[in-house]
């Protein structure tokens, strides 16, 4: 079997179906990337046995046929060869020879190694194709990014190492919480079809990647144990998390009784130079002061003593609260916006970051009891 394709066009493939490969594996097939020759197309799998990634590229071959080849030693082999062809020969032993044409310096590079055969590769997951949605590319990718910073990391509560995508009633929410913080982000879904179901943090990474930052669609399909994200020449199978997810919208308060307006680098660079006293492993909490027409950060730990503030506009009563320093950060980070409200019911309570204008995001901070944590 024999097959000539672009170097960069390869590479490419590699370096994205790679991330559904496993370094390390009881099943030595799943460490390669099954490749499957079909005259000029030549389709390239990843698989972990949770999360696959497909795609099919154009090559110049008249022979049929697949293998297993080792995905880290392919993946650098492909793009550190020098040359805009790349040829590439199986015999019948599975020997792999790799072959770069001429470049400038008129050398030839060759490589052997050896190959696995296919036949034990598992089979990824058949998805009806029934059940599906489009939806923006570019919007899913913000999306994902506005919210999975607060996905659970428990192995306690599984079914919060996800994301849920609850589509009901014309609307898109996608939700991570993790018991600490809450992140929904919604859309228009753009369909009156229902569909409720969770997508693991990583493979949730993974289609980020994947996705574009144009209007163009990105086909999801759904089933009861999996997914499928098709976009860009690119297939990624995920299975999904079981059990039910926490009911989000009983947590997030109604009512409020201070709003506070700020500017979001202003706030973002006061809680990172609060974040130099904080080591992680103490659990330190920031206390926040909102009152008088300020934000007033401090905190004290065993490194020493922080305190810094910045202007506000704030209607209400003055609220004393304490937040875990890095929650915070994250949550404005994700904002994306010059100014955001914060809305809070008393110290006890959850604080709601959301838009000035709006309710495309909505980031839920618990509270830190102070009195625990500060000395």
């Amino acid at each position: 079997m024999k097959f000539v394709c672009k170097q960069s066009v390869l590479s490419d493939a590699l370096n994205n179906v790679s991330r559904a490969v496993p370094s390390k594996s009881s099943q030595q097939c799943l460490e390669g990337i099954k490749m499957y020759v079909d005259g000029n197309s030549l389709e390239l799998t990843g698989y972990d046995m949770e999360l696959g990634i497909q795609t099919v590229i154009e090559i110049q071959s008249e022979d049929h046929g697949e293998f297993i080849i080792n995905a880290k030693i392919f993946s650098e082999i492909i793009r550190k060869i020098p040359s805009d062809n790349v040829t590439i020969e199986v015999d019948d032993k599975l020997k792999v020879t790799i072959r770069g044409g001429e470049n400038a310096y008129k050398n030839k590079t060759e490589y052997n190694i050896l190959a696995l055969s296919a036949d034990d590769y598992p089979s990824i997951p058949t998805v009806d194709r029934s059940d599906m949605f489009e939806f923006s590319q570019a919007k899913l990718k913000n999306m994902i990014g506005q919210t999975i910073f607060a996905v659970g990391t428990s192995d306690s509560q599984p079914i919060l190492k996800g994301e849920l995508f609850n589509i009901q009633d014309g609307v898109f929410d996608l939700v991570a919480l993790d018991g600490f913080r809450l992140a929904l982000r919604k859309e228009p879904s753009g369909t009156e079809d229902v569909f409720n179901f969770v997508v693991k943090a990583k493979a949730l990474s993974e289609v980020q990647k994947l996705l574009n930052d144009e209007d163009t669609a990105v086909n999801i399909y759904v089933t009861k144990k999996h997914c499928m994200f098709e976009m860009n020449g690119y297939i990624l199978f995920a299975r999904l998390l079981e059990g039910e997810f926490y009911k989000y919208k009983g947590s997030i308060p109604k009512e409020h009784t201070t709003e506070v307006k700020a500017d979001t680098k202003l706030l973002l660079d006061m809680l990172d130079r609060c974040s130099l006293m904080i080591v992680e492993h103490t659990k330190v909490a920031v206390r926040c002061k909102f009152e008088g027409g300020e934000i007033n950060i401090s905190c004290s730990t065993a490194l020493g003593n922080f305190s810094d503030s910045i202007p506000c506009d704030m209607e209400g009563n003055d609220v004393e609260i304490g937040f875990n320093c890095r929650y915070f950060i994250d949550a404005l980070k994700a904002c994306e916006s010059d100014r955001v409200k914060l809305q809070l019911g008393g110290s006890l309570t959850p604080m709601k970051i959301v838009p000035l204008e709006g309710d495309e995001y909505t980031f839920l901070l618990l509270p830190v009891r102070l009195k625990t944590y500060n000395t």
